[in-house]
């Protein structure tokens, strides 16, 4: 590694170093692991190495990718709903070797609302562009309104949410700058919180962005053709204005485009991508990129059920000023998503593949930026590392809860792919006290099964945990599994084909231990199934105990 200091250029390899360059290296090793670069999966890598890709290109839970070109860098934005930090920010260089860089959204808003879980609440499809020299976030919460979030350093701290446009039931927003300065926001809505759906809509904006001048103005009724038609995307070519939109359900639509010469329309209508023959349920939902070379490529999500909203890439072409998007094998002019396919042209090509964080061995004073917490945290929940080991703060159940689910300090991270081992090797220091204090790895869903370990009457327990229904207060099911012979245990869960999972526990980190039968991994309120770590009490207390992670590993 090449470093800059105090004016000089060193080659750091097995030689000797002034103390004031050590430190230097430190520090830029330490935020190259804390931005989640230099990592490689060893369950899902889509760069196959040899100049194609396979889909996804994420396997993961990153819903309505919305993305963008700035120079030679991509910068991606997806989802959140309930969690919290929100709005992850991914870069990639080739838009297939992509890493987590940060979140622009550090804390849900309104706060008094977002310190208790709101299962499928929170951050809907949000929409990402550089504009003047800033980069803008504009996303949508169906029971408040929409939000805009603005920085200069993506990386770096991200305004304070500005309320746009308040109301009830406005999602997917996209703001466009035309030629001639006006602003515009297009937008769809929510039927469970508007009573209105499968229409789109343009209101325009202030300049600054951070307003709507009126109501907005319904462009496009779906209702006949294209049941459902939500987040819309805005882009102008050769004279027209392009609307790219899903339609006709998550799991089950097609990608739409509609053009005009005029922004308010009225607008032609062509589908662009369909599942067709292909394995590729509901491609649409995302986002129309260039590369420096002038290919054109679209990003869209897969819905997988447990594994959550995965992102495709497609190749594009335009055919008399219409995109197609996947390979037009029939030249119908409706694309079909592709498996494998040759990688952008980017020029450079990365040079060793890169994908999200998923593993964390807990030895950074930062916490990785895979996790996120069912709610907005509090600053007593954890301390990220402590001697190389990240220790979590037990936390009193709220008042009335029949399970996990309504738990805001479950650290939670995505399934990663289809088929992989996660284990953590948790301690539990509980209070002196009798407190019910307890802690364990999760798999959440609105069904959830875990493993955890507590202190009855002086002796370590492992327990297993199952609920069905937890969204609507089912009561969890608890039962024995082992004593333990010391405050520590190996927790592993065992996932193939996306959902079927198997618990197993160890002593001593190499035999595993199988606990009870198979269990279905179920999604959440518009989310992938998520592993969580947690630590929980049930009583109040003025000095709580607290859980020791060592590490959690993602593994084949």
């Amino acid at each position: 590694m090449n470093i800059l200091c105090s004016n000089f250029m060193i080659r750091i390899e097995n030689k000797t170093i002034g103390m004031s360059c050590l430190i230097a290296y430190m520090t830029l090793t330490s935020c190259l692991l804390a931005f989640g670069q230099n990592y490689t999966s060893e369950v899902w890598r889509p760069d196959l190495g040899n100049g194609k890709f396979k889909n996804p290109i994420i396997h993961a839970d990153y819903s309505d990718p919305d993305a963008i070109r700035v120079g030679k860098d991509y910068y991606m934005v997806a989802s959140s709903f309930h969690h919290s930090p929100g709005l992850p920010i991914l870069h990639s260089r080739d838009m297939i070797n992509w890493t987590i860089v940060g979140h622009a959204l550090q804390r849900q808003v309104p706060e008094a609302v977002f310190r208790s879980v709101q299962h499928g609440g929170g951050v809907w499809a949000p929409s990402i562009r550089y504009h003047n020299g800033e980069f803008y976030i504009y996303y949508p919460d169906p029971d408040f309104g929409i939000y805009q979030i603005k920085t200069k350093d993506i990386r770096g701290t991200w305004s304070a949410p500005t309320l746009v446009f308040p109301g009830k039931g406005l999602i997917d927003p996209c703001p466009f700058w035309d030629e001639d300065g006006r602003a515009y926001l297009a937008y769809a809505y929510a039927g469970s919180r508007a009573g209105l759906k499968s229409v789109l809509a343009i209101a325009t904006m202030s300049t600054d962005g951070t307003r709507v001048l009126d109501r907005g103005t319904i462009v496009y009724d779906g209702h006949e053709l294209d049941p459902t038609i939500e987040g819309p995307k805005v882009y102008k070519r050769n004279g027209y204005y392009f609307l790219f939109a899903p339609a006709g359900g998550v799991s089950t639509g097609w990608q739409l485009v509609l053009r005009s010469k005029n922004i308010y329309g009225p607008y032609e209508r062509k589908v662009v991508m369909a599942q067709n023959k292909s394995a590729v349920n509901g491609p649409h939902q995302g986002a129309w990129v260039d590369t420096p070379s002038g290919e054109d490529w679209f990003f869209h999500f897969q819905d997988k059920e447990a594994l959550g909203r995965v992102v495709h890439l497609q190749p594009m072409v335009w055919k008399e000023n219409w995109p197609i998007i996947g390979e037009d094998s029939d030249g119908n002019g409706i694309g079909t998503p592709v498996t494998t396919y040759r990688k952008p042209n980017v020029g450079k090509q990365v040079s060793a593949p890169v994908n999200p964080r998923e593993s964390d061995e807990f030895e950074s004073p930062h916490l990785g930026l895979q996790w996120q917490w069912q709610a907005n945290p509090d600053g007593t929940w954890l301390m990220p590392s402590h001697e190389g080991k990240l220790r979590l703060y037990s936390q009193q159940e709220p008042q009335g809860s029949k399970n996990l689910m309504s738990a805001p300090y479950i650290m939670t991270q995505k399934f990663p792919a289809e088929n992989f081992n996660a284990t953590a090797k948790i301690r539990l220091r509980p209070n002196e006290k009798e407190l019910g204090e307890k802690a364990g790895l999760v798999v959440v869903g609105e069904d959830y099964s875990q493993l955890f370990i507590r202190k009855d009457k002086g002796q370590f327990q492992l327990y297993s945990g199952r609920c069905s229904g937890a969204y609507a207060g089912h009561s969890e099911n608890v039962q024995s599994v082992s004593s333990l012979p010391d405050d520590f245990v190996y927790i592993r869960v065992v996932v193939k084909d996306g959902n079927s999972c198997q618990w197993s526990y160890s002593l001593d980190g190499k035999r595993y231990i199988p606990v009870g039968g198979q269990f279905q991994a179920k999604p959440g309120k518009w989310v992938g199934a998520a592993l969580g770590l947690y630590a929980s009490r049930e009583k109040h207390s003025n000095d709580s105990g607290y859980a020791e992670v060592d590490w959690f590993r993602i593994e084949k």
